[in-house]
């Protein structure tokens, strides 16, 4: 495969406590990075959520309360993996949707920003949808003809999910072989601000994407109606969505 490569491209894939992107937690992490030199390398790490697992999760992924009694948790692990990952432009399946954010997330509640400015975020389920439209079990089987055997453990996913990139570069000549290149075929909103897509540029502004004020540049929002932004700050929102809009608020020296 000829893939050319900005930095080190880490395929990353999480379980966790459950879906719900602001208050759910990782339970594992599962890692393969793709070097600039062609090696590769894989990472695996349970960790304790500090709050329990319910059942029906742990009936999916197989992991339980015991099993990750005695692990570090991701305050303990932040600094090795932000130095793991910061490197990387990152892939996954599905990844752009919930594993990204998720990380992201973990991170903010540590201070920790590990900022996806500029970093590509290659989701191989969005190139699969587009070229076969089938979920990973199927990716596996179509371009690696191989069984993928144990299923929602994260080191097995992710391990299938970097193959399955590859077979897709080598399979596709249509699909580019720059990285940047194809970083814009896999995302699924190039104008996306923040991981909860509340926010997007129009026309090279920040706006909102979300509620009343949807389509509204940010700037002309706060501008007439202050209290939004700290409707928006105090609620139950994505840290990494506030973030981003005190970020566009400094900016703009409102």
């Amino acid at each position: 495969m000829d893939l050319n490569l900005r930095r080190p491209l880490a395929f990353f894939d999480l379980e966790t406590t459950g879906l719900n992107v602001a208050s759910d937690r990782i339970v594992e992490i599962g890692i393969v990075i793709m070097q600039l030199d062609g090696s590769k390398t894989e990472h695996r790490y349970l960790v304790n959520p500090t709050v329990p697992i319910p059942i029906e999760t742990s009936l999916i992924h197989g992991i339980y309360d015991k099993d990750v009694l005695d692990s570090p948790t991701f305050a303990e692990l932040a600094e090795e993996l932000f130095e793991l990952l910061n490197p990387c432009d990152l892939g996954g399946f599905n990844s752009n949707r919930f594993d990204v954010p998720v990380l992201i997330e973990e991170f903010l509640r540590v201070n920790k920003n590990f900022s996806i400015d500029n970093r590509n975020l290659i989701d191989v389920r969005n190139i699969f949808v587009m070229m076969e439209k089938r979920n990973l079990t199927s990716a596996y089987k179509f371009f690696c003809d191989k069984e993928l055997v144990n299923a929602h453990s994260a080191l097995a996913d992710v391990i299938a999910t970097q193959e399955v990139f590859v077979a897709q570069m080598e399979r596709y000549e249509e699909l580019p072989a720059d990285i940047d290149e194809v970083n814009k075929v896999s995302r699924n909103d190039l104008n996306q601000i923040d991981t909860a897509n509340r926010l997007t540029m129009i026309n090279g502004k920040p706006a909102f994407n979300f509620g009343k004020y949807k389509g509204h540049f940010v700037e002309d929002v706060l501008k007439k109606d202050a209290g939004y932004y700290n409707w928006i700050v105090r609620s139950d929102f994505n840290l990494h969505t506030k973030q981003k809009l005190k970020e566009i608020k400094l900016s703009l020296r409102l």
